[in-house]
Parts: C-alpha cells; sequence; structure tokens
C-alpha cells in the first residue's frame, strides 16, 4: 500500500488490538503513525509503551486524551489538573508533542456554557506552562454541540481558538476533527485563523454516518461511508499550512466487533482512497 506516510491510525479505531499486535500489524502494513490512548497505555505500562513503539519504529502522533477541566468543586479541579500533569508526563515519555484535549461537559447542577469555559482557561492558565516546559502542546478539541452538557463545553473552533489564543501557541492550539466541524460554516475560516497562528496541532479525520448508534458516542463512521468531503477538509488544513499527519479516530461498535487486523487495512485503505488531493 502507498500513500501512507502521513497516515496515523489512532488507537481507538482498532482498540480489539492489543499494543503489542497493533504493533506488529503497523509494522507488516507499513503504517509508521499511531495516536495512542491513556487507558491501554497505562494498562500495558508507561515506559514498556514507549520502548515497544519505539522499537517497532512508530511515531507517536498524539496521545488522548487529557482535559475534564470543568469542575466547580475544589477537590474535583485539583484532581482534574493532576491528571492531566500526569498526561503531559506520559505524552512527553512516549515521544510525541501533542496532547488532545476534550475539556469537559457541565457539572451536575450547572447551566453556564460560558462559566463551565473560563474554568478551562484558569485551568489552562496552570497546565500550559507546565506542557511547555515538557515539549507537549495542549490540543483543545472541540466537539460536535450534542456532547455540549455532558462531554465538551467547546463546541466550534471559534471557541476553542479563543481559548487557544490565550496562550503560547507552541503551548496551546486545538485539534481539528471533521467529525465534530464539518456542519459548522465558519469552521473553513477559523482553520485559516489557526494555521495563520500556527495553532493546528493536529488533524483527525471520521465520517458522519446515520442514523446515529443509542448514545451517539460510537458513531464515527469509515471514512467514505458518510456524508462528509474528507477532501475538501483536508484541504482547508493543508491551505492554512498544516503539513503534519492525518489521523483517523474512530469509535465505531461494528469496527470493534471485527478483526482488528483487517480493520487497520481497510482503514488504511480507505485513507489512500478519500485523502488523495
Amino acid at each position: 500500500m502507498t500513500d501512507l506516510a502521513r497516515f496515523s491510525i489512532n488507537q481507538m479505531t482498532v482498540k480489539q488490538l492489543t499494543l503489542p499486535d497493533l504493533a506488529a500489524a503497523c509494522r507488516d502494513l507499513g503504517v509508521i503513525n499511531v495516536g495512542l490512548w491513556r487507558e491501554p497505555v497505562q494498562e500495558y505500562g508507561v515506559a514498556a509503551a514507549a520502548k515497544l513503539v519505539r522499537d517497532a519504529g512508530l511515531t507517536v502522533t498524539t496521545l488522548c486524551r487529557g482535559g475534564f477541566l470543568t469542575a466547580t468543586d475544589p477537590e474535583a479541579r485539583a484532581a482534574a489538573l493532576a491528571d492531566n500533569r500526569r498526561a503531559v508526563d506520559e505524552a512527553a515519555a512516549l515521544g510525541t508533542d501533542t496532547l488532545v484535549l476534550v475539556s469537559g461537559g457541565l457539572p451536575p447542577g450547572e447551566r453556564s456554557l460560558a462559566a463551565a469555559r473560563e474554568r478551562i482557561a484558569d485551568a489552562l492558565a496552570e497546565l500550559a506552562p507546565y506542557a511547555g516546559e515538557h515539549g507537549v502542546r495542549l490540543a483543545i478539541e472541540p466537539l460536535h454541540p450534542m456532547y455540549a452538557a455532558d462531554r465538551c463545553v467547546v463546541s466550534t473552533l471559534t471557541q476553542a481558538l479563543d481559548l487557544a489564543e490565550r496562550f503560547p501557541a507552541h503551548q496551546v492550539g486545538v485539534t481539528v476533527d471533521t467529525y465534530h466541524v464539518w456542519w459548522d460554516d465558519r469552521a473553513p475560516a477559523e482553520i485559516a485563523r489557526a494555521g495563520a497562528g500556527g495553532r493546528i496541532h493536529t488533524f483527525q479525520l471520521a465520517d458522519w454516518t446515520t442514523p446515529l448508534p443509542e448514545g451517539v458516542l460510537n458513531g464515527r463512521g469509515q471514512l467514505g461511508d458518510g456524508s462528509i468531503d474528507l477532501r475538501e477538509w483536508q484541504g482547508h488544513v493543508e491551505a492554512a499550512g498544516y503539513t503534519g499527519p492525518i489521523e483517523v479516530e474512530l469509535f465505531n461498535e461494528a469496527l470493534w466487533s471485527r478483526d482488528g487486523r483487517e480493520v487497520l487495512a481497510e482503514t488504511a485503505h480507505r485513507f489512500v482512497t478519500h485523502t488523495a488531493l
């Protein structure tokens, strides 16, 4: 398979594969980039995982995820900050310069999205310098508005950049994920804004398929199966100056029920098919 130099497989896409099996499958297919998730990395051991991917010749493009920074309770806030510092440490140990942040939803009893976003800014004021000292960039990921209540009060690239631009670009930027921004007619201009400021820290692909599953979280479609013009969005980020890895991150029960190596091979093939400009 050709044209995989920029392809990165996010670990969640093939979460049925153990980390050693994922590394072996990537080697066999010629995949050289991988995005990792904290929970399976912690289960395997951070140092062991770092050695495994390094020995397999894999570049870790991102670590998912930090964030969940909207708590009002002082103890919960302190715990979240401590966990995000650990996430920064893990990213540095794995050799990636990008920690993806899912900001968090509304705490119980809260109604103010604006106040929740300000608490994120307050948390970033503590975390951004720490990340910068460790050579790690925080990449705020806006999630589709359907997740605003329980998962992420940052719903647009505009909101993400308004937060990120309070800090140096080498400390805080954004994640551009097609699944979450394709509906927003302001997103192309905001991608250009992010690119001008050097704040596109990662670009992720997933398609939008309907009907959405119950719970909606695991509805991210295989590339080419849905409504998103993936080439168009790739064109937007590249016009903004982004030349880095393109990570495919799919939460999909049907994909998870299949053989992981088969899904990886299919995803790589779809990537080549749907990203050639």
